[in-house]
């Protein structure tokens, strides 16, 4: 099982956004994701989520929210718990990412960018400011077989409903 937090910062009606390019490696390589990563020992979720934010882009959380966990299966890979969070105050200056390209997207340009299709969900959920969530995403390789919103299969009409 692996622990990890996201977080989607905003300004200027925009989420700091990562593309992930520069690892060989990574299962989210090619597509944009907010900023976050693994727990370390007898880390907390917050613990871990400042500790990555200022590691990724340098800027320090001062003002976040807890938003949710989602649940991601992959393939034949343990099971991650993702602690979603969002973030409106932060002070520093935004720096280079080892991981690939940050850039400020605007929320009306984030639709067109190469994202994983459950991501896209609970993006919209932030959106529309849905209270905090439990989101369980099934994959196989890049194919989202299952979305489970607190306890509710989305079928292709439910998901539709949620993303816009």
């Amino acid at each position: 099982m692996r622990l990890t937090t996201l977080c989607y910062i905003e300004q200027n009606d925009s989420y700091l956004m990562l593309h992930r390019t520069k690892k060989e490696k990574d299962v989210n390589k090619g597509k944009w994701i907010g900023v976050g990563g693994k727990f370390e020992v007898n880390e907390s979720p917050v613990d871990c989520l400042k500790r990555e934010v200022k590691e990724e882009t340098g800027l320090i959380l001062e003002r976040f929210y807890y938003r949710g966990v989602i649940t991601f299966i992959y393939n034949d890979r343990p099971a991650e718990y993702m602690h979603l969070y969002t973030a409106d105050r932060f002070s520093g200056t935004l720096k280079k990412c080892d991981e690939g390209e940050l850039a400020w997207i605007p929320f009306t340009d984030i639709d067109r960018l190469n994202l994983w299709e459950g991501d896209r969900i609970f993006l919209d959920l932030l959106a529309q400011d849905y209270p905090c969530f439990s989101l369980k995403l099934i994959y196989h390789n890049d194919n989202l077989l299952q979305a489970v919103l607190d306890d509710e299969i989305l079928d292709d009409n439910r998901r539709g409903d949620i993303i816009k």
